[in-house]
């Protein structure tokens, strides 16, 4: 098939690359834009209490939502304020209503807190109405602006924070960090591409090709997300690039080093092409199959987020892989060896004595080796036994230094640290009578006096009398594990219980939203998970045609998982200081450490199994495969770990842990799984890793026959 297909390429190069393009412009024109979103409770499915929870209040109190931004005003001096700093503040306050702000629906300002360190002024907007609704942005916008105006020359310096601030300062975030991550990601790859080649067209090749190839991605995406009414988190469009950018070289690279092998075997141009689509088109088919399996499995999860980001993800590979077997070798079979221009070291065979003399080692000695990088690897994974979840999504996506950060720290000073996002709780009538104020009163009570809540507001009635509304602020940041913890246990239990006779009652709000997040995450764990392991087992088992070596090629590879969420543990919660990793990492290793770990197992497992089709025996067959591969690898590698790396130049937490933990893992899995730990496993069970066939033992690669066009319609055939 792959022979056919590389054929074809070659015949009809100018047809396939036009083909690609006006693909390109139709889809530019008419796919409907990526939309994101950075709210945590629109990925829950609406059975989870603090959903539930949030149905009552917009039914009972749609006034009485959290305001979406929260005026923090304190003395520049550090000082309490004072009376006069007290009248200035209602004065701002009134001054902030009369500039009717548009979407502001109304502005309180609140009294000095108990120290008269600071005080603060509730702003309630305009409710939003889907993921790319920035009017409280905008709102948000102006406000600070008109804000820092009246504060001039007066004893007061004051920011704004809450939901609408932090969406507007997520959003620059994410803007900058788009473009440092396309410059970085670009970058590493022009400079790595002419390091390995010494040529500007391969270091250009994946530039051209892929920026063409992720509008055609990101339209489809754009149509999926419309379809079937997916959400996207904000993180998807620089993840988008790095995959793009990092998975298109890695497949463009498997091609050419291929190619240039085929070349210094004294093949001309054309027929060097087939034979490299026919050779590795196989192992790129696979590795990308494993890929798509994985992300699409995230379709079988509770959170719309991970519902929307593995078809995204899925789709975004299938694109690069065909234009990986179709756009490349089209556009290199075109300029024929002019590609490696001006470099002329593709036609001498180098020596490659350093991965000749790894590979003599290891098939010297393979149980050593295994011995040292499982070891390795065990030791790693010993550290994710104290991985913790982190829930703050909004503030993870916020430079530390952002308006909304500072000022959600400096509310700290006065206020309990639960005071930006209460909890709601709703005490409703099962009968739909009134509830009484002795019901009431005991109810506030029973909530105050749940250890970790900071604070309980008097009950507040709906018109009907029928519902209750308690704001409780707790002791703790609503994202910390402490507030988490106190909600899913005491809290929610105490609300529960306490609830008179003849009435229910549900919790809400964001740290309600995290305990079901972290509920939901735990259910993925053991659908996700299993499932896509079998999965990728079964392509492995198709491919190596052997029930065997899938078990431990799978082995490997969760163990680089847990080796890197060990590594990433140690980074960040023990030198690092941070509270936990944020909550979906485990899930977003488990795609690119397992996929794309497979890819270069794949790799490298396809290799040996073509060297011991020419007949060497499984230690010589390994020590082969890693001298012809390694290099491969390692280049592959590193373009894959560096691009992904460049998510560190974000500048907030989300996405530093997600770019140090993949290019941790994708490090592993080519230097010390994919070059180590599976070829001198290999080597050490024998013949006995292709049962029960006889894949090592079959024809050698070697001995197939193409015909490969030339210039006036003829053919020749050749043995590739």
């Amino acid at each position: 098939m792959f022979a056919a297909l590389g054929r074809f390429v070659v015949r009809r190069r100018w047809w396939v690359i036009a083909a690609w393009v006006v693909a390109a412009v139709a889809i530019v024109a008419s796919a409907p834009k990526l939309k994101s979103t950075s709210d945590e409770a629109s990925f829950l499915p609406s059975h989870y209490e603090s959903i539930q929870a949030q149905n009552v209040q917009e039914e009972a109190f749609p006034q009485a939502a959290t305001p979406a931004a929260i005026v923090v005003l304190e003395r520049a001096d550090g000082a309490a304020l004072t009376a006069a700093d007290s009248a200035k503040v209602a004065e701002i306050g009134a001054a902030l209503t009369a500039a009717k702000v548009p979407n502001v629906t109304a502005v309180q300002t609140g009294k000095p807190s108990p120290n008269k360190l600071i005080q603060t002024i509730g702003v309630q907007m305009t409710e939003l109405s889907g993921a790319n609704d920035k009017r409280q942005s905008d709102a948000a916008k102006v406000l600070r602006a008109d804000l820092q105006e009246k504060l001039a020359g007066t004893a007061l310096k004051g920011g704004i924070t809450g939901t609408a601030a932090q969406a507007l300062d997520s959003e620059k975030s994410g803007n900058r960090a788009e473009a440092i991550i396309g410059i970085a990601t670009i970058g590493l790859i022009i400079i790595l591409l002419l390091v390995i080649f010494r040529s500007p067209i391969i270091a250009l090749l994946p530039i051209i090709t892929i920026g063409l190839v992720s509008q055609i991605a990101t339209g489809f995406i754009g149509w999926a997300n419309e379809a079937f009414n997916l959400k996207t988190d904000s993180s998807v469009t620089s993840l988008l690039i790095v995959v793009l950018f990092g998975v298109g070289t890695d497949y463009i690279l498997f091609l050419m080093f291929r190619y240039r092998e085929r070349l210094r075997a004294g093949e001309d141009p054309k027929t060097a092409m087939v034979a490299a689509v026919t050779r590795v088109g196989e192992a790129i088919a696979s590795a990308a199959g494993a890929v798509i399996i994985a992300f699409l499995i995230l379709s079988l999860s509770t959170l719309g987020l991970f519902k929307s980001l593995g078809p995204a993800l899925a789709i975004a590979v299938a694109v690069t892989l065909l234009a990986g077997l179709t756009l490349i070798p089209a556009i290199v079979s075109l300029l024929g060896t002019r590609v490696f221009w001006p470099s002329k070291s593709w036609r001498r065979e180098p020596t490659g004595a350093r991965f000749a003399a790894i590979g003599t080692a290891m098939g010297r000695h393979p149980g050593r080796f295994a011995l040292a990088s499982g070891g390795v690897l065990v030791a790693l994974s010993i550290a994710a036994l104290g991985f913790h979840p982190n829930f703050d999504l909004s503030g993870g996506s916020t430079a530390s230094d952002a308006e909304s950060s500072v000022y959600n720290d400096e509310l700290l000073k006065g206020l309990p640290a639960g005071a930006t996002e209460p909890t709601q709780i709703y005490l409703r009538s099962t009968a739909h009578t009134a509830l009484t104020g002795t019901e009431t009163a005991a109810y506030h009570d029973a909530l105050a006096k749940v250890g970790g809540v900071g604070q309980v507001a008097p009950a507040e009635l709906s018109p009907d009398r029928t519902v209750a509304y308690y704001q409780v602020t707790l002791a703790d940041k609503p994202e910390s594990s402490t507030a988490i913890d106190t909600v899913r246990g005491p809290l929610r239990s105490t609300a529960h219980t306490a609830a008179p006779a003849g009435t229910t009652a549900v919790v809400g709000g964001i740290t309600a939203v995290y305990v079901d997040i972290q509920k939901a995450v735990n259910h993925d764990y053991t659908v996700v998970f299993p499932i896509a392991a079998l999965l990728i087992m079964l392509i492995l088992g198709l491919l190596l045609r052997s029930v065997v070596a899938p078990l431990y090629l799978m082995l490997s590879v969760g163990l680089g998982f847990t080796a890197t969420l060990g590594a990433t543990v140690l980074i960040f919660q023990h030198a690092g200081g941070e509270p936990g990793l944020i909550f979906m990492l485990p899930i977003i290793m488990y795609l690119f450490v397992v996929a794309l770990g497979t890819d270069y197992n794949i790799l490298m497992i396809a290799r040996l199994r073509e060297e011991a089709r020419e007949g060497r025996d499984p230690r010589e067959a390994a020590a082969m495969s890693l001298r012809h591969t390694g290099p491969t690898v390692a280049a592959a590698g590193v373009i894959l770990a560096g691009t992904f790396a460049s998510l560190m130049l974000a500048g907030n937490s989300t996405l530093t842990q997600m770019g140090f933990a993949i290019s941790f893992g994708i490090a592993v899995a080519a230097f010390v799984m994919a070059m180590f730990f599976t070829p001198s496993l290999t080597a050490l069970i024998g013949h006995a890793a292709w049962w029960p066939g006889h894949a090592d033992t079959g024809p050698p690669t070697e001995g197939r026959t193409v015909e490969i066009p030339h210039q006036g319609g003829s053919h020749r055939r050749t043995r590739i």
